[in-house]
Order: C-alpha cells, then structure tokens, then sequence
C-alpha cells in the first residue's frame, strides 16, 4: 500500500516566519518553553546547611583518595596506557593541592 505523504501548508506570510526563524532570542524562547526545565535527582544531595570548611575537607579526602587509586591502578598498566593514567592522577592531584589552598584560605592555621 503506498501512502500519500502530505504536503505542508503554504504560508501566505513569509517575511515574519523567516524574520522569526532568522532570530536567535526567538529560538532560545521557543526552546526554552519547549524543553521542561531539568530537575535532578534527590538520590545524593548534600545537606543545604553543610559549611564550606567541611565541603572542601571532603572534596580534599575525595581527591586524595582518587589520586592514590589512579596511581595504584597505573602499576598495572604499560606504555601510553600508563601514561596516560599517571596524567589522570596529576590532574587529579592539582585538583587536591587547589582545594587544599581553598581550605587553607576559608580557615588560615596562622
């Protein structure tokens, strides 16, 4: 059975359905009611009251651990792979050193 596919309606008002379709601020609108606004899930949320000092000691612990993870996985591997995770740990290890300083600065040992 063949089917007859419809032609689209012809607009006799080209100008502003180009002039709309030309416009950035017009298809950021559109989109934007569109597409529901996201809501993430409430399976792992951190408590509202949790200071910054005990965020960034976590963050610090997390990435500490990480850093030893990926330079214990890195034994196991040769050549660029190894490589390549070695540079997975010094990324993660600046990202410890950075939260370290933020630490240092939200509560100064002086």
């Amino acid at each position: 059975m063949i089917r007859s596919t419809p032609s689209p309606p012809e607009s006799t008002d080209t100008s502003e359905s180009a002039n709309r379709a030309s416009d950035p601020q017009h298809t950021h609108r559109t989109l934007k009611n569109a597409i529901p606004p996201h809501k993430p899930s409430t399976m792992f949320v951190i408590a509202p009251g949790i200071g910054t000092e005990t965020l960034l000691a976590h963050a610090c612990e997390s990435l500490a651990s990480a850093s030893v993870m990926a330079s214990d996985f890195a034994g196991f591997l040769e050549g660029s792979q190894r490589n390549t995770m070695l540079g997975i740990q010094q990324v993660i290890m600046l990202a410890e050193l950075a939260v370290n300083r933020a630490l240092d600065n939200v509560d100064p040992q002086d």
